[in-house]
Formats: C-alpha cells, structure tokens, sequence
C-alpha cells in the first residue's frame, strides 16, 4: 500500500515571527521528497508540527486521506509518524537492542521481557542494514555515527510506519554509512512509505531523491523534480536570486599586507610539528582530509591543548597562550567546528551569547557590567551580521544553524581580533547563508585581519584561499597558492606518503 500525507494551510507563530506560512503541498508514498530552503526557511518547524513536537497555529494534516492532529511525538508514532533528528535521541546506557525496541520489547508466557528474542530481533535489522554491531552493545560505546544509526533502525523497526522524515541524517555519517542509509530509504519507498528527506547537500538530494519541495522564509515555494531541474534553478528558487559563480562575486582584498602570524616547529600531543606564516588580510586555507590534524593545531596556538614544543609569534613578538582567553587577549580568536557543544550557550539568550566573551571588558572594578556597553554591542553585532532574530532576548537555539553561526562570529569580532580562525564556518548551512559567509570572511580580510580558514569543502576553501596548506597524517603535506590550485591537486597532496611539498 502506497501512503500519502498532505499539508493543508499550515501556519506557525512562534513570538515576534512567522516560521509557516500558510503551508498547503502533498507528499506521496513510494517517492522520497526532499526539502530544501535557506536555514529559517521553515522545513524542520513544518516536520515539527507534523509529529507534535510543535502544535500548528492553524492549519491541518491529512494522512492517508484522514485528518490528524497529534499533541505530541508519541501521538504521531502510534499513527506511523516519525521523524529521525540531527540530534540524536537515543539512551546512551541502554543496549542496541533496547532502544530499537523501547517501549514494545517482547515479552515471554509469563509476560516478563525477553531479551533474547529482542537481540534476536534486533540482529535481524542490523543485518539489514549491514553494520558491524551486536544487539547488546551499549549506545554510549558506539561512534555518533552508529548512533544515529540505532535512531534510524528504531523507526524502521515499527510495523505501522507510515511517514518517515529525516531531517539532516548524514552529518555524522560516512560516505559508506550514507551508502547504508540509502539503501535503506530506497527499501522504504519501495514499501509504499512517505519519505520526507532534509537536506542542504544537493549532491545528496539528486541522488537519493525523487522530488523536491523548496521552501523560502516560512513560504512553500514549489515542488521541482530532483532529476531534471538544475541546481542553479532550485538555489535560485530557495534564495529568490540568482547567486551566478559565488566565488567570482567576491569582493577579495587585492593587496596581502606584511608577516602577522608565525608558527614555528610547533608540535602537542596530537599533532606533528607545523610551521606557517599568515600575512595581514589574507586568508590562509587548511585543507586535508578527516583526522589530517587542521584542528589540532589551532586548538594548540591558542592555548586548548598544550604545546610542547615550538614558538609562535603575532606581530614579530613571541607569545604564550596557555588557555584560550589569553589568545584572546592576545589577539587570536577561535570560532570552532562544533557550534552546538563548543559553540553556542543554548540556554541564554542572543545577547548574551554576543557579549559572553567581553564580560570582564564591559565591567568596571567591582565587577558591575555596563549594561549601555553590551547594549551597544549587541546592536552592532546583529547588524553587522545581518543576524535574523526577532529579538536580542530570544534564546540563541531557537534560531536558525547559520544565525547561531553568526552570532559566534560576533562574539568573537567584538573583541577586536588580529587573527580570526574559522573551523568548518558553513558546515550545516544553506547556500544563501554560505554567500553571506564568503563575503564576510573577505570583508575581514580586507579591514586587515589575517583569516585562517579550515574546511572539508574543496571548492570553497579553493574559492576563499589566497594560499593553501594541506595537511594529512598530522603533518604538512604542502602548501598552494590559489592560482595553482585545483581539487586534484589537494587531495594529491593530503594522501600523500612524503613529507612536505612546496
């Protein structure tokens, strides 16, 4: 049987904004419909309405031709409903096996759980789905990439399913666990089922999906076929523009100025000894593969792991950060790959998330904050950077991935640095907000600022990069100037068995 779920004048307020907008489309089973928008464009709000986590201001649902209303997740699970997450949402000291079936394990004549025919069960699916991981193993003992896998396996294990919605599932995954889930949705079309796909990688959506709807600031814009429509078409459906070339479009600083930032030998115990230079207002790329050990050595510059050996300078004078403030204090800020745990402070507000960093700076001798001052930076800081919040007291997680970003950004931008270092800055954002960020990095470039980009996007940090270093075995691999550098030429290098190539 071939399912269908149909949205019917779906609008959502939450206060100060409208995240839905009269959202009316259809969605049918044995095809998998991507969705696709800028961050805030409302596609993870409309799957939250969906299964109950949020409740619609108005609007209905039809699935399978009947109207539903489910008041929470657990409504829309007993009707086949479920939505696997970015965040996981497992329990982390219960077994594989019982988290695929928590809340219906099976249970022996005298009613008692039986474990075994649970393991048994549980084997079953993890055959299917062909990881290399046993029934009893406890979540918290297997990689993030495993876990979200138990999420996904707890949905596929459920006879009544009906809808299956994935909201950015491949984060964590390897190209290989991607190959796994896949072919897993395909088994899941092929039943019948809805499958409702999130996605900023349009690579991802051509392969796997069917069709996709686009979203743009709350609205439901279209429904294009995946297969036949270009990206340039749908980037300029979802962002109401035409983007052209990105990288073309920017306004790069034409002079490099003089040596800002040495490194020297430097070497901790998670990386080799490095040594670079970074001028004023260029942006230095660190490219390489996953583990090659870009982060470690900005995580040891600024003081988050120890140095043990090597020297660095800012400016011609050698400096010592033992911990991260003192980089700042130096001069050297750090905006990490991992917003959401190194990132953000989810339970406060916008506000604060700008001006957390400058607490001592905007407080007098006995330590009262001038409250003007912080004002005055929060001003400038979401309008500078164009951050979307209807207010600076909403809290930060309410926003969108790529607003979150940007208000780390002008956190850190605040504090007057000479050195930005930018870890993976548009990892989980759209196409529009990436624009936004291109131009940024080279705004920060020109104002004089030495810019070291790390990033795992071989166009981008090509694009952005004045030079390249390429890193691989926790080691220099080499180091290209943008004119002479091509995605051959980096991979080339970051597999490497040598050591450095200039």
């Amino acid at each position: 049987m071939s399912h269908s779920v149909e949205f019917r004048n779906i609008t959502k307020f939450f206060p100060g904004v409208k995240a839905l907008d009269d959202v009316s489309f259809r969605a049918e089973g044995s095809r998998v419909l991507a969705f696709l928008g800028e961050n805030g464009a409302g596609k993870s709000t409309l799957l939250k309405t969906l299964n109950g986590d949020y409740q619609a201001t108005s609007g209905d649902y039809m699935l399978d031709g009947e109207s539903v209303h489910f008041k929470s997740p657990h409504e829309a699970i007993e009707a086949g409903v479920s939505v696997i997450y970015q965040e996981r949402q497992v329990l982390m000291e219960l077994s594989v096996a019982e988290n695929i079936f928590l809340g219906r394990m099976p249970t022996g004549r005298l009613g008692f759980i039986d474990i075994h025919e649970a393991g048994r069960m549980a084997q079953r699916i993890i055959d299917d789905f062909g990881l290399p991981i046993r029934p009893s193993t406890k979540v918290k003992d297997l990689s993030i990439a495993y876990q979200q896998m138990v999420e996904i396996m707890k949905a596929y294990s459920r006879d009544n399913l009906r809808v299956i919605c994935f909201d950015e599932p491949t984060a964590s995954l390897s190209d290989a666990e991607i190959d796994v889930l896949f072919r897993i949705i395909e088994k899941l079309r092929d039943e019948g089922k809805v499958v409702i796909y999130v996605s900023h990688r349009m690579s991802e959506i051509k392969r796997i999906a069917d069709d996709v709807a686009i979203f743009k600031d709350g609205h439901y814009v279209k429904t294009v076929d995946a297969k036949t429509t270009s990206d340039a078409e749908m980037i300029r459906l979802m962002v109401g523009r035409d983007l052209g070339d990105i990288y073309d479009s920017l306004d790069r600083d034409k002079t490099i100025g003089d040596e800002l930032l040495r490194v020297e030998g430097l070497y901790s115990d998670y990386v080799q000894p490095v040594s670079f230079t970074l001028h004023r207002g260029e942006v230095l790329g660190f490219s390489g593969l996953v583990g090659a050990g870009r982060t470690e050595v900005m995580r040891a510059i600024i003081g988050a792991d120890r140095m043990l050996g090597g020297k660095v300078y800012l400016e011609g004078n050698e400096i010592h950060n033992k911990d991260p403030h003192a980089a700042m204090e130096n001069g050297i800020v750090y905006v990490p790959e991992d917003r959401k745990t190194q990132g953000i402070l989810s339970n406060l507000d916008v506000a604060k998330n700008i001006t957390v960093s400058m607490l001592d700076r905007n407080s007098n001798a006995l330590g009262f904050v001038d409250t003007s001052k912080e004002d005055e930076i929060v001003k400038g800081g979401i309008r500078d950077f164009s951050i979307k919040t209807p207010s600076p007291d909403k809290k930060i997680v309410e926003l969108s991935g790529g607003n979150q970003q940007k208000c780390i950004v002008a956190r850190w931008m605040a504090t007057k640095p000479k050195v930005l270092i930018l870890d993976e800055p548009t990892k989980g954002i759209d196409v529009g907000a990436k624009s936004e960020f291109y131009h940024m990095i080279c705004s920060f470039a020109k104002q004089g600022l030495g810019v070291i980009l790390i990033s795992s996007e071989l166009p981008e940090i090509i694009g952005l990069s004045d030079r390249i270093i390429v890193m691989g075995n926790l080691e220099v691999k080499g180091e290209v100037m943008r004119k002479d550098a091509s995605e051959e030429r980096l991979l080339s290098l970051a597999m490497s068995e040598g050591g450095e190539d200039k």
